[in-house]
């Protein structure tokens, strides 16, 4: 059976991956920073739990030896976790703002993917999936007639497209890990108050159709359920 882990699951973009890949026959882990709603999503979703905050050295190595006692390996790793920032005039970020983003945004998939290297390469068909966005790509923030070209949050924005450069240079290094980077798309969730218009069953999707590619499938890309996303 497919033993997966995505950060972040215990609601929007990253439960409904989880349920998806549950439905699919994975064994999933909801990894989640909070303990009471990451046990409840995975109950709710028959997955099992695992507390990780991608912040914490400590807290990803413990959650990378839990699954390794208790699975063995990984073969689908869903960096999803993610936070907005402060939501402010590019002006008006600090230093210490575009920090605390990229700690959780960047950092926090560096730590993951580090910790869970070894459990991945005992996988038969490792794959690991980057939650970007289409903000993350110059493409589209500079071309007024996208929806992408009217959102100037300099540290979300900037972390989504260091992403997808820290998802090609794994993918260089590592060939025989599936390493992809996902847009979304503008999917109604918490982060713009329910606002978007795609629902999350509609965001979902790219993610797990990147979760279920084969050895053969693509690499090192960045991807929208379309295809290709224009960087």
């Amino acid at each position: 059976m497919t033993t997966t882990l995505i950060t972040g699951a215990n609601k929007s973009l990253g439960y409904e991956t989880a349920r998806r890949l549950v439905e699919a026959g994975h064994t999933v882990y909801v990894a989640a920073r909070d303990l009471e709603r990451g046990k409840a999503a995975a109950a709710k979703l028959g997955a099992r739990f695992v507390q990780l905050d991608v912040t914490d050295d400590d807290s990803v190595r413990a959650a990378a030896d839990a699954v390794r006692v208790e699975a063995g390996h990984l073969d689908v790793l869903v960096n999803n976790a993610g936070i907005l920032g402060a939501s402010k005039t590019p002006g008006d970020v600090t230093g210490a703002d575009m920090q605390t983003v990229y700690d959780t945004n960047v950092f926090g998939p560096v730590r993951v993917t580090r910790a869970f290297l070894p459990l991945l390469q005992d996988s038969d068909n490792p794959v690991v999936v980057n939650v970007s966005s289409g903000l993350g790509s110059l493409a589209a923030v500079s071309d007024p007639s996208r929806v992408e070209y009217q959102v100037k949050l300099l540290d979300y924005n900037s972390s989504k497209a260091a992403l997808v450069m820290v998802n090609a240079m794994y993918a260089k290094e590592f060939p025989g890990i599936r390493f992809n980077a996902v847009d979304p798309g503008y999917t109604a969730t918490d982060f713009n108050d329910h606002s978007g218009y795609k629902t999350v069953e509609q965001g979902a999707e790219i993610l797990v159709q990147m979760a279920l590619i084969g050895p053969d499938g693509p690499t090192g890309g960045f991807y929208d359920e379309e295809g290709p996303v224009i960087w």
